[in-house]
């Protein structure tokens, strides 16, 4: 090498390096105003209440002091993350006010209430010139969201860019055990309308932060109850937070698909109100800081990959600045998917925004504790260069330090790249909108002649929800739709693999007041990801779902949704239509009603609407007034027209009517009394159950198992009880529940928890159903009673001997995580399927599956066992073997039942076996799997050949009553709706559940 070359390189190369470390040395991004004071009290508080001094960063280690304007502390009585002490969220919301009264850079709004009547709010800081024309910003901002309105204009969209800051909005606490984001937020709050130094101006002037500090306001206010408990009782175990919301805990950051709950949907509409670019929630769970904006495979596949891109920029971005301020323990990627659309900051990246999540190491409260982490918290890899320690000592005040810091170089970066950020906003929106013309589809269009109007409406209702634009067709419209693939017959095909053909079209012409979901519309990907199915690959790197694999709404729903990909669905003639109201239902002259039941939610609901309504329920299909009515379809009288027609429009169903009674098999159909039963072990999943029910206005007692444990007589109060699942628990913790040894730990409202016990309370949460709870329910079902269970309960049922000749499959490879799966019918004519008319979709948590027996225990066989195989001897496989000397006696063929069968009985294991199963009392297989080619419709199936065509629903019986067992859940996060009608049919026709097609078997 030349020495010019080698002396210029090596010059080259030594700036780089004494640039590097000048930066390192000089760097002044982070230095605070010196001309601004700073309140050293609180200063000193922040010192005291950190760990270690590198937990801390120079962004977030001091507070400037203003004479006019309130700190946290003016509140807390002490600095944001102090030791003991935790906030309820009224005195969180009580600071931002003055906040607000005292600083033009603060603007607190509403944004709405949760199922208990607790206000969310949201508060906007940025400079008073940003938030004094936020409205002019606003609607610069709504263009580039729907660039129809500029018609798609690139420059005019540049200039709105020019002209517009973006909003970066940020929620905390959505989780009520993660603890620390409201008084981080707080304080981050103060510093973003205070702070004078150079860096927090440039956020203040360059862009609007909202912030909404508790999400789960109702889980937060009864999680700092639990604390105060614990701080006032510091040597004893102290409850664990039973109840979050009103209805679930972890999983309220499941419900950005549905959007079941109060606090989804205001959240969205906050989001989608301001036109925000980020949605940025804050949990606790990962040591130090995991920035799991990055993620890792499999990416949702509808996501625009501008927004990947993104992910990384910031992701990457934020571990850089922190590690550069000497913050350990800062990571991103990791192992968390981002394959679901459930959590709540997919609210943003389904809608063209960002999606964000911190995870921030929290102690579940305010104590400041030594922490031992696990080899797989603190190892090295290459995603996490700068491993968190071994052991910490960790305050929530350390908690504060890496949740503002974060939060500080995310805002900063957002703000010095504004226009990049707010130019891909308006990208994503408009290739939204181009969707049709490149990845497609066209459209989805329901059907107007769909068998549930209900189901569907309940369907619409959440795209609705969702923002998403619905048309409905003004004639008949034929158009080129998928053609189903053809798969080879194995059987024919020798050794060749069966192998697809090509994709093919077929004309189908849907009727005039279909309803079409365009896909050119801003926030066609969020419908895109609900109406479609989805596929994880069993070969798939990534081994460990964090979630359900598979969610497609219309398979849940049993709602038929046609995915059209010929662009001419968009040019026929069609109206957007807005929201809905239920059609209202024209009587007729008759005083007899009769409602056909097409499987429909609102069934239930009218019933226990007609309280004093004679009603029955049809055993067999008839037809009147030329109209084809349904086995399962209703027949009211004794009612007034006014009071029929204000149910059928609660219910959203429509009726006919008649002049007299149809001729057609029929029962009494009463308003059921329910009972639903829970543990104190956990009760986020039977939430969901309790939610639908009052959704559908379904009334029930809510009952423990302590209840159940002393009541003897269950059966003079209820007809059916329904023990919803629990949640990954066994059958001897349900029996027994917590251990004993220890204290009690109370659950009910007083002085000092004031929030507790509202929705159930106990002085200790500790004693479990016991055996004589289990002898209860016996008692219960042998009276008459039904018992409704599902996934563990089911097991439950089954280990218990209220199931008999009913037990749990084993899979042994099979893999299921959330998935949906077919079924096919086996008992046609019970009660439990009345309204059904196509295949239903079930949801699957793990594969569980049933099988049946004539026998309590199992079917008894020979001795020595047996084998289906022939023994050596004569001939072939196929041939039998003859012994010599005497004349052939040809063995009875043995009988091979299917998998959802149980096996035949014959007189020898029949006689004299009190283990035999009276055949009315035998258990009834509802719905099995279907045949392993047609199983998967949604998600992760491996290995289901093991899983197809075993029992999916069991009726089992007992005395006089039955239990329910669902190897699925038919009531899952709002998203289940087809299933619910099994549920709610069993529950009305509890008392005729042995009369089917199977029983006896």
């Amino acid at each position: 090498m030349p020495f010019s070359a080698f002396f210029c390189g090596t010059l080259v190369f030594c700036a780089a390096v004494f640039c590097l470390h000048a930066t390192a040395q000089v760097d002044q991004s982070y230095a605070r105003d010196p001309k601004q004071a700073v309140d050293q009290d609180y200063t000193q508080g922040i010192a005291k209440y950190t760990t270690l001094p590198e937990l801390n960063s120079s962004l977030t280690d001091y507070l400037p002091a203003s004479q006019t304007v309130p700190t946290p502390a003016k509140v807390l009585g002490d600095v944001a993350g102090a030791p003991d002490m935790l906030p309820y969220a009224e005195d969180t919301y009580r600071y931002f006010r003055m906040l607000e009264a005292a600083s033009p850079r603060v603007k607190v709004l509403t944004i709405g209430h949760t199922e208990e009547g607790r206000e969310m709010i949201a508060v906007a800081v940025a400079d008073e010139s940003l938030l004094k024309n936020y409205k002019e910003n606003d609607a610069r901002l709504a263009k580039l969201a729907d660039p129809r309105t500029i018609n798609m204009n690139d420059a005019t969209a540049v200039e709105l860019v020019k002209q517009s800051v973006p909003v970066y909005y940020m929620t905390g606490t959505t989780h009520s055990t993660e603890t620390g984001a409201p008084t981080a937020l707080m304080e981050l709050a103060y510093r973003l309308a205070v702070d004078n130094s150079p860096y927090i101006q440039f956020i203040r002037t360059h862009m609007i932060t909202l912030i909404t500090p508790v999400v789960e306001v109702d889980g937060r206010d009864r999680m700092v109850d639990v604390y105060k408990w614990h701080k006032a009782h510091p040597n004893e175990n102290y409850p664990r937070l039973m109840y979050w919301g009103h209805y679930v805990a972890h999983d309220n950051n499941r419900d950005a698909m549905t959007l079941t709950l109060d606090l989804s949907r205001n959240v969205l509409d906050t989001y989608l109100g301001w036109h925000a670019q980020v949605l940025h929630d804050l949990h606790e769970s990962v040591p130090f800081l995991y920035d799991n904006t990055v993620g890792d495979e499999p990416y949702n596949a509808w996501l625009d990959p501008i927004l990947t891109n993104e992910w990384e920029m910031i992701g990457w971005n934020n571990v850089q600045e922190m590690t550069k301020l000497g913050m350990p323990g800062v990571f991103t990627h990791g192992d968390f998917d981002t394959w679901s659309p459930g959590y709540l900051m997919f609210l943003a990246a389904m809608h063209n925004g960002i999606s964000r999540l911190y995870e921030t190491f929290g102690n579940g409260g305010a104590d400041t504790v030594e922490r031992i982490l696990t080899p797989g918290e603190y190892s090295r890899t290459w995603f996490r260069q700068n491993p968190p320690y071994p052991k910490v000592k960790w305050s929530q005040r350390d908690n504060n330090n890496y949740e503002q810091t974060a939060l500080l170089v995310s805002l900063n970066y957002f703000a010095q790249n504004a226009q990049t950020f707010l130019n891909n906003f308006y990208l994503k929106s408009k290739r939204s909108i181009l969707k049709p013309n490149d990845a497609g589809p066209a459209a989805y269009v329901l059907p107007a002649n769909e068998d549930s109007q209900d189901r569907q409406r309940m369907l619409l209702d959440i795209l609705r929800a969702q923002h998403v634009e619905i048309s409905r067709t003004m004639e008949a419209v034929t158009v080129a739709v998928p053609a189903k693939p053809k798969h080879e017959n194995k059987d024919d095909a020798g050794d060749k693999e069966a192998r697809p053909e090509p994709p093919k079209t077929e004309q189908r012409t849907f009727p005039a007041g279909s309803y079409v979901i365009r896909m050119d519309q801003p926030y066609s990907r969020i419908a895109d990801a609900l109406l479609d199915r989805q596929y994880w690959a069993p070969n798939d790197p990534q081994k460990t779902p964090y979630d359900d694999t598979g969610w497609s709404l219309p398979a849940q729903f049993s709602v038929e949704a046609v995915r059209v990909t010929e662009p001419a669905i968009l040019k026929a003639p069609m109206q957007m239509v807005k929201d809905e109201a239920v059609t209202k239902s024209g009587l007729g002259s008759g005083s007899i009603y009769l409602i056909a039941n097409h499987a429909d939610p609102g069934v239930i609901t009218l019933r226990y609407l007609l309280k004093n309504a004679t009603v029955s329920v049809t055993d067999a299909p008839f037809t009147a007034n030329s109209q084809q009515f349904p086995a399962g379809s209703l027949i009211v009288k004794d009612v007034s027209s006014d009071e029929m027609k204000s149910a059928l429009e609660k219910s959203g169903l429509t009726s006919t009517s008649a002049s007299a009674v149809p001729s057609v098999a029929a029962h009494s159909l009463i308003a059921p009394r329910i009972a639903m039963m829970h543990t104190w072990l956990s009760t986020q999943t039977e939430g969901w159950w309790r939610q639908a029910f009052d959704k559908l206005g379904v009334p029930f007692d809510y009952i423990s198992t302590q209840t159940v444990s002393t009541e003897d007589d269950l059966r003079s109060k209820y007809d059916v009880i329904i023990f919803a699942p629990v949640g990954g628990v066994h059958t001897q913790q349900i029996i027994q529940g917590l251990p004993m040894w220890g204290n009690a730990l109370p659950w009910k409202k007083t002085e000092l928890t004031p929030n507790l016990g509202r929705i159930d309370s106990t002085d200790d949460m500790r004693p479990g159903l016991g055996y004589v709870g289990v002898d209860h329910l016996r008692n219960f079902v042998e009276q008459g009673g039904l018992l409704i269970t599902s996934q563990d309960t089911a097991q439950f049922a089954i280990d218990t001997g209220l199931a008999p000749g009913v037990s749990v499959v084993t899979h042994g490879d099979l893999k299921v995580v959330g998935t949906l799966l077919a079924t096919t019918v086996v008992d046609a004519k019970t009660p439990i399927l009345y309204g059904y008319s196509k295949p239903l979709t079930v949801y699957s948590e793990d594969g569980l599956a049933l099988n049946v027996s004539n026998t309590v225990g199992g079917t008894r066989g020979p001795r020595f066992g047996s084998s289906d195989e022939r023994p050596t001897g004569r001939g072939g496989p196929d041939d039998p073997d003859i012994p010599q000397g005497r004349k052939y006696v040809a063995p009875e063929v043995q009988p091979k039942p299917k998998p959802w069968e149980p096996m035949p009985l014959n007189e020898e294991q029949m006689r004299n076996n009190p283990n035999v199963i009276p055949a009315n009392l035998r258990p009834q297989v509802i719905l099995r799997y279907a045949d392993k080619d047609g199983l998967l419709v949604s998600g992760l199936l491996d290995h289901g050949d093991l899983l197809a065509q075993h029992a999916v629903i069991v009726a089992a019986h007992l005395g006089k009553g039955s239990v329910l067992l669902f190897a699925n859940n038919p009531v899952y996060r709002g998203e289940t709706i087809g299933s619910y009608p099994l549920v709610f049919n069993a529950i009305l026709n509890f008392d005729h559940l042995g009369e089917s097609g199977s029983a006896g078997q």
